[in-house]
């Protein structure tokens, strides 16, 4: 029924055309936000718990390391960072491979504003096929993101470690804990109740920066919205029509309010299970309402 286009009309020629080929991918495209998501907030995760115990390590060396981690990615715009990361480990994983897969070649990498490796050493190579590329290029923004959040992260987490009460490590070690133990099982345990709302933050903001994949050369929903709305030529798509960005860039804003406010339920129950029956400032303002409750 769809192989002819000019035939079709009405409800027939918009069910047709929402089941292309290129609309497929721009279905699927939503998969692959929903799997950086997926894979960049525990990897950023990791990183900023790592970066905000060497920014409060006693070791001076780690402590500078941690801070300095901090201080750099969050003073930096975000975008620059994601263009420049992607260049920077795009050519150190190239010229890695280059050292260890061509030893005798003699001419050097950067050759005016050029830079080149020998073919082996490529990523992916030349004749890899399309899936490889599109994996390399997403595994290349998961690294990137994660570096990036991950910095924010661990500011986050490092102030959330400094608000515990000191009070209640030298508690525990005084009952004998050693500090490990103090700080895995009394100041891990209650940091996330302060850490909480930075990271609900954070992850807000990581979800409004998907659409940068666009930026990284992943074919995203935005890649996808902006060339299915447009008013494209015959070799596109065999269903032309007007310039329709306007609607699909609406839909995207739909998808992502939407989404948000999942994220916003999500996370407003973990912070409710995280503060029950702790006695904490972090949640005065539930302990309060409990309180209110039950005395009317």
């Amino acid at each position: 029924m769809c192989s002819d286009p000019s035939s079709l009309h009405g409800l027939s020629w918009f069910l047709c055309y929402l089941t292309t080929g290129k609309h497929l991918n721009f279905y699927a495209s939503f998969g692959t936000v929903l799997l950086l998501l997926a894979v960049t907030a525990p990897v950023a995760l990791a990183l900023g718990f790592g970066g905000a115990m060497l920014a409060r390590s006693r070791i001076a060396p780690l402590a500078w390391i941690g801070k300095a981690y901090i201080a750099v990615v969050r003073g930096v715009p975000d975008i620059a960072f994601f263009l420049f990361f992607v260049i920077a480990l795009d050519q150190a994983f190239e010229y890695l491979r280059h050292r260890i897969k061509c030893p005798d070649w003699n001419q050097p990498v950067y050759q005016g504003n050029d830079f080149i490796v020998c073919d082996a050493a490529k990523l992916p190579l030349s004749t890899s096929p399309q899936w490889m590329h599109e994996v390399y290029g997403f595994f290349l923004a998961v690294i990137t993101f994660s570096i990036v959040f991950g910095a924010f992260a661990a500011n986050v987490i490092f102030g959330a470690m400094r608000a515990v009460p000191r009070a209640q490590i030298e508690t525990a070690e005084a009952y004998g804990m050693t500090h490990r133990q103090a700080f895995w099982r009394v100041l891990v345990p209650q940091m996330w109740v302060y850490a909480l709302p930075g990271l609900s933050n954070l992850w807000m903001v990581l979800i409004k920066a998907t659409p940068l994949l666009f930026l990284l050369g992943v074919e995203d929903i935005v890649y996808w919205a902006r060339d299915l709305g447009g008013s494209k030529t015959p070799q596109f798509t065999s269903f032309p029509h007007g310039d329709w960005r306007m609607w699909y860039f609406l839909f995207l804003l739909v998808f992502y309010l939407a989404f948000t406010r999942v994220s916003e339920i999500v996370l407003d129950r973990l912070m409710r299970r995280l503060t029950h029956g702790q006695a904490m400032s972090g949640n005065a303002a539930l302990r309060d309402s409990s309180t209110a409750e039950v005395r009317t």
